[in-house]
């Protein structure tokens, strides 16, 4: 778990706006291998706009979204509407307050989203919603695999520690360290579930990023939310766009395979 942090209401604010154009995606086939290996009722973690809820929903029955944030509740129940997927059901709370009366799933997902959470807390309560043999599935990007990207990073973080401080925020707070003590493995590990299995998606497909679209990833950070910078957004937003003109304007980016760790209930 993060510490030096506590959750609070504008982790995100004004970020889920920005998620869905920003942020670079999963492999693609991320949702059809997890079709293949799963079955029944999912629930989707910490599902910000429901990028991962919506791509699993043609695999299952029923896909659970639960996240405590509005905004981003609110731009994933506009995606659903707008691609017209009937069997994701969407529901505000922390997980934390899990079960919360949702009833048992064959699988929980946490998609990049377990680090911000009471990490043996939850995944003490996941193991008491999973049937036998049920799965704890965490998805991220393969982090032992970076991919090429002309978009200028280390340039963005600069900027922002210029506006920002030299310490991440997150919300109202810093963030002094992204570490779980022991990792994210043994924390699962130590709630009771067993077998990993570990599956790879290749991707690679590259992606044109032009300056909107860095803009809106800049933006759909926690420690670069546009709430962050105050009565300065404006002038935080015309320095970066500034400096991304200055680096052509136009980047490639390619999408890094897909990491699915799944963990089952004994």
């Amino acid at each position: 778990m993060i510490t030096g942090w506590e959750w609070d209401e504008t982790l995100f604010a004004g970020a889920a706006e920005h998620y869905l154009r920003g942020r670079v995606p999963y492999a693609p086939g991320f949702a059809a291998t997890l079709g293949e290996i799963l079955s029944g009722r999912v629930l989707d973690v910490g599902c910000g706009p429901g990028n991962v809820t919506l791509a699993l929903a043609p695999y299952f029955p029923e896909v659970v979204g639960l996240d405590p944030d509005p905004g981003m509740l609110a731009e994933a129940r506009r995606e659903a509407a707008r691609r017209e997927v009937a069997n994701v059901r969407w529901v505000r709370a922390r997980a934390e307050d899990l079960p919360a009366g949702l009833g048992e799933f064959q699988a929980v997902v946490f998609a990049s989203s377990f680090h911000w959470m009471d990490q043996e807390r939850v995944a003490a309560t996941v193991l008491t919603m999973l049937p036998p043999s049920g799965a704890f599935v965490h998805i991220s990007d393969q982090k032992d695999a970076p991919m090429p990207t002309s978009v200028p990073y280390a340039a963005i973080a600069e900027l922002v520690r210029r506006f920002l401080g030299p310490v991440r925020r997150a919300g109202q707070g810093r963030i002094l360290s992204g570490e779980t003590p022991g990792g994210e493995e043994l924390v699962i590990e130590r709630a009771g579930f067993g077998g990993l299995e570990r599956h790879i998606v290749p991707a690679g497909q590259v992606l044109e990023r032009g300056e909107d679209d860095v803009v809106a990833w800049t933006f759909s950070q926690s420690g670069s939310a546009p709430h962050l910078f105050g009565e300065r957004l404006g002038e935080f937003e015309g320095e970066l766009r500034g400096l991304l003109r200055a680096a052509g304007g136009r980047f490639t980016e390619h999408v890094p395979p897909t990491d699915i760790r799944i963990w089952r209930r004994p």
